[in-house]
This record gives C-alpha cells, sequence and structure tokens, in this order.
C-alpha cells in the first residue's frame, strides 16, 4: 500500500488528506483494510479520513475477533462516523448543531473490507463503501470497478458532490466477490480512480502491467503512484492485494520472506505524507 500527497497539496503546504490501514487477522486469515479520502471542502477532513480508517479497521477486527460468520457493515461504518461526531462534542451526546460541525470539519469517504484466500487459492473479498472511493479487480489487464466512482445524474453528467461521513447511509450490506485466478484486488481514492478512468488509456496500461504482479520492492507501490499528469493533482492512495502464492513471480530474491505473513501479499510502503 501506499499514499502520497498529490501536488496541489504539496505546493500549498498543506496536509495528505487521505488515509489507509491495513491488518492481518491470523485466527481467520483475513486481511482487514479501510482506505479514506477526506473531502477537500472540510478544514479537518485529514483528520476524519484518520479517525474513521483506524475505527473502521478496529471494529471489524474486534468482529473477527468475536467469531462472527459475518462482518455487521452498519455497525463498523456506524462506528467510525460516531467516532468524527465525538471529535466535536468531545463524548457529549451530540446536538443537532454539532453533528452539522462535524460533517462540515470532517468530512471524508470510507471503503473498508476484508480480503481472504479460497481454498483453490483465489482472493475472497467482502466490502462496504460511503462516498466516491473505489474497489477493482484488476483481470488480465482489465479494471473492472467493484465499487464507488462519482455518481452520475439524470442529464449524464457527472456530479462533483460526495455522500460523506459522518452522515451514513440508510441502508449498509457489505458485497461479496469471489476473484478468478490471477485476479488483483485494488482499492483507491479518487486521486488513482480519477487518472485510471476506465484503465484503457496510458495511466490505464501502466498501472495493469505494474499492479499485475506482486511488485520486486514494496516501495515501488509508491513510486507507481507519484506521477505527474496536469490537472490531476489530488493526494493519491492505492492498496494492492495478491494471493500469496503470486509472490514468487515477482523475481525479488527471498520474496517469500520479504512480505508480512498473510493470506494476501500486501505491498507495503507508506508514501509522502508530510
Amino acid at each position: 500500500m501506499a499514499s502520497v500527497r498529490g501536488d496541489a497539496h504539496r505546493f500549498g503546504g498543506q496536509p495528505r488528506q487521505d488515509d489507509i490501514v491495513v491488518a492481518w487477522h491470523e485466527p481467520t486469515g483475513s486481511v482487514v483494510f479501510a482506505v479514506a479520502d477526506g473531502v477537500s471542502s472540510a478544514p479537518q477532513s485529514h483528520v476524519g479520513a484518520a479517525l474513521a480508517c483506524r475505527t473502521a479497521v478496529a471494529d471489524v477486527l474486534r468482529q473477527l475477533d468475536e467469531g462472527r460468520p459475518q462482518v455487521d457493515w452498519k455497525r463498523t461504518v456506524t462506528a467510525a462516523a460516531y467516532q468524527l461526531i465525538m471529535r466535536v462534542t468531545r463524548g457529549a451526546e451530540p446536538t443537532r448543531e454539532q453533528r452539522e460541525e462535524a460533517q462540515a470539519l470532517l468530512a471524508t469517504t470510507l471503503v473498508t473490507g476484508v480480503v481472504r484466500i479460497t481454498g483453490d487459492g483465489r482472493l475472497e473479498v467482502n466490502l462496504v463503501h460511503v462516498g466516491d472511493s473505489g474497489a477493482w479487480m484488476l483481470h488480465e489487464s482489465r479494471f473492472h470497478p467493484l465499487t464507488g466512482g462519482k455518481e452520475e445524474r439524470a442529464d449524464g453528467v457527472f456530479s462533483s458532490a460526495v455522500s460523506a461521513l459522518p452522515w451514513v447511509p440508510p441502508r449498509i450490506e457489505g458485497t461479496w466477490y469471489t476473484f478468478p485466478e490471477e485476479g488483483v484486488l485494488l482499492v483507491g481514492t479518487d486521486g488513482f480512480g480519477d487518472p485510471l478512468g476506465d484503465g484503457t488509456g496510458r495511466i490505464g496500461s501502466v498501472m495493469a502491467y505494474e499492479l499485475g504482479r506482486p511488485p520486486r520492492e514494496p516501495q515501488a507501490v509508491a513510486q507507481l503512484l507519484d506521477f505527474s499528469r496536469e490537472t490531476f493533482d489530488d493526494d493519491r492512495t492505492l492498496l494492492a492485494v495478491w494471493p500469496r502464492h503470486r509472490l514468487d513471480e515477482s523475481g525479488s530474491p527471498g520474496a517469500s520472506t520479504a512480505w508480512p505473513e498473510a493470506a494476501g501479499g500486501v505491498a507495503g510502503a507508506r508514501g509522502a505524507a508530510g
């Protein structure tokens, strides 16, 4: 995984508004993740993104520890939203005005989920999202959207309005996917998704080639995200997960021991954050 500041925030000396947290739950062989993109108009959205990611992953880990057969995603998303509101109220019962203040100050998108390995070595993914951060399956050099993306209005124009925490959708249900062999899970903010588009352009070609197999070095993900392209200057965050047996394809000496002991090989690197 990697998270890098975009050119706009670097130029302005502003913090990265994206955040990402990934954890390995050994008893169930699960990789738990959360990716968040703070809404640019919210002054402390970078704080909101960090709170949302940490709360979501911690809640999912607790549910896995409890032995739940299915993750209660409504509980997880509600817990993340609650932490944003508590940031404003300092633990007191929120008023309507304080809820509105939290929305204006800390608003953030969220994609959170769990990925495991099936008996035949494929990825099995369960995830949920609030807002326009996305997830994709990369398979045979094609990007298949799983969730997220800009909302299209009735007139065919894509809206820039973002649904974001601490607002909680009335209906929250996780979606299951079982990937084909060689399928790669990608989860990212729109700083990655917007220049990627439908994956058929130059950016898509490079990403498909580089992410189709585990990289030789963990830092390669950060380097891959840190590209320059006119008009695309947002922060970029990306998590990529491959089945562990594919680590041998990286061609890196000792690849089988260079990564966390997890069911899915997760390339771990933190890009420029300050």
